[in-house]
């Protein structure tokens, strides 16, 4: 698959991104924790071929991280909220999403299309929590004007996007 500097800022132009690195993307969004050596067994390459691509990856800005997984609700975490936010004017987005990134409950932030301007994601230990957390700081925030909050009943689905070599 070709990359062109137009279709990804951050990369460098005519990048190349072949089979070798699309598998070994997707053994990682499978199992993030398998060592290098695994890996490359996997894909019939040497463990420093996987080391070499992995490094490369991150400095192209591809691989940007790694996260660890928690199942909040057994740390007593028992409300996900999603937030629609509206703001007063859509040019404010920058300075409240910068407010909103000081507020530990918020774990994600999406610049939307449709009825909200904003949509977030809030991690709470129960309602008391998350109505603190709206009237306390998400309400305090200059350029909201006004919320809907959604709160999850279940997730049924959470995992990454399957990165399939064989279809470039």
């Amino acid at each position: 698959m070709k990359i062109f500097k137009n279709q990804a800022s951050k990369m460098s132009p005519n990048l190349e991104i072949d089979n070798v690195d699309l598998k070994i993307l997707s053994i990682l969004t499978e199992d993030a924790n398998l060592p290098y050596t695994e890996i490359a067994k996997k894909c019939y390459v040497s463990g420093g071929t996987v080391h070499v691509r992995m490094k490369r990856l991150e400095d192209l800005g591809i691989v940007t991280g790694a996260q660890l997984k928690i199942d909040y609700s057994k740390l007593g975490y028992d409300i996900i909220a999603f937030l629609g936010i509206y703001l007063e004017k859509s040019s404010m987005y920058t300075e409240v999403a910068e407010e909103l990134k000081a507020i530990p409950e918020i774990v994600s932030v999406h610049y939307t299309t449709g009825n909200y301007s904003i949509f977030a994601q809030l991690i709470c230990k129960d309602t008391k929590h998350l109505r603190s957390v709206l009237h306390d700081k998400i309400q305090n925030v200059r350029g909201i004007q006004r919320t809907e909050t959604f709160i999850s009943l279940e997730e049924s689905v959470s995992r990454p996007v399957k990165l399939d070599p064989t279809k470039n």
